[in-house]
């Protein structure tokens, strides 16, 4: 492994740790009951791949068809948009939200579901992309009914951006990630991504003793930790996997605070974030037993593999993969749940 870290912090926290993920995953759902995009996605069990890799079992999460939208993230910012829609108490929703304009940064995916929650209930969206997310990805926002603006060089440049473009307009900024004093919405993002959480634990035919995390600013890796805790309990050991790119979880669970990291563009570009989420560190400095980094040429193999299996995705999407091929030691009779989190990029 590029880094590998025992969480010193496990079962207890970061000192003064004040807010920390949801567990139940009951209010998503009730939610989503009366949406038609939505299904539940595969659970699906791949004893070819597991023998590749070295392990009894092995579960992949299988987010690529979302909701229509691609990603995991389609959970996320338009489940906090529906909450918002529903509270106000509207009869005909398609319209509740009638002059909002919700603001954001993306690296492509969390944009998406920004632009569908917004279209759905009635508001506008606005997604700022920094100069390094492909092309593609703008041209899917502007399908979705979008406007894109490029600003920065990186993700945390473009989140500038748009933080301040909220404040000049009086837009309302729905981040996937958290900081002091801007914890409402994302919380309710992170909410949204417990409903892949329930779904997995309901399919799954055993508890797994390992689960693989990929993380950017976090959300997606805190929210399925704290269900997977709620449900198994401490049982399942858990990793949390990163770009060696993007050390930003790792570097703050050995600081024992929130810090911003650097390093060079990632080809895992949904996980290349330097800062992480608020919410999301405090949950994994609780719920995860070890943090890691792969380089980008395991996460590279690890999409071509899953490529060969019939799984095309990016390497992104691939990055708790990436960690067995990357020499992440694991007893031979362990049983790995992971998230494909997202398809191919000309998907």
């Amino acid at each position: 492994m590029a880094q590998h870290l025992q969480n010193p912090w496990r079962g207890r926290g970061l000192a003064g740790a004040a807010l920390f993920p949801l567990t139940e995953a009951g209010g998503v759902a009730g939610l989503l009951q009366d949406c038609p995009a939505h299904a539940p996605t595969p659970l699906r069990d791949l004893p070819g791949l597991a023998a590749r890799l070295g392990v009894a079992r092995l579960w992949l999460k299988d987010e690529r068809a979302r909701m229509g939208l691609g990603s995991f993230k389609a959970l996320g910012a338009a489940h906090a948009i529906a909450r918002e829609a529903a509270a106000t108490g509207a009869t005909d929703l398609r319209h509740a939200l009638r002059g909002r304009v919700y603001v954001t940064a993306s690296a492509g995916n969390h944009g998406l579901s920004v632009a569908a929650g917004a279209r759905l209930f009635g508001a506008r969206a606005v997604i700022f992309l920094a100069e390094t997310v492909p092309a593609s990805f703008a041209i899917r926002l502007q399908g979705k009914g979008a406007e894109v603006v490029r600003a920065g060089a990186d993700y945390e440049a473009s989140m500038q951006a748009a933080a301040e473009a909220a404040q000049v307009h009086g837009w309302t900024l729905l981040s996937d990630s958290s900081w002091p004093g801007y914890t409402d919405l994302p919380l309710r993002v992170m909410e949204g991504y417990l409903q892949l959480a329930a779904e997995a634990a309901a399919q799954i035919d055993r508890p797994p003793s390992h689960i693989l995390l990929q993380a950017g600013v976090g959300g997606l890796a805190a929210a399925v930790a704290a269900h997977a805790r709620q449900v198994w309990g401490d049982g399942p050991r858990i990793t949390v996997v990163e770009p060696e790119a993007a050390p930003a979880l790792i570097d703050s669970i050995r600081a024992g605070e929130l810090v911003e990291t650097s390093g060079p563009a990632s080809c895992m570009g949904r996980l290349d974030c330097k800062t992480p989420s608020l919410i999301a560190l405090n949950g994994l400095a609780r719920d995860a037993d070890q943090f890691v980094t792969i380089t980008e040429d395991a996460a590279t193999r690890a999409a071509d593999l899953l490529a060969e299996f019939g799984l095309p995705t990016t390497p992104s999407g691939a990055a708790g993969i990436a960690a067995l091929l990357a020499g992440l030691d694991l007893p031979g009779d362990a049983c790995v749940l992971a998230i494909l989190s997202e398809g191919p990029e000309d998907g």
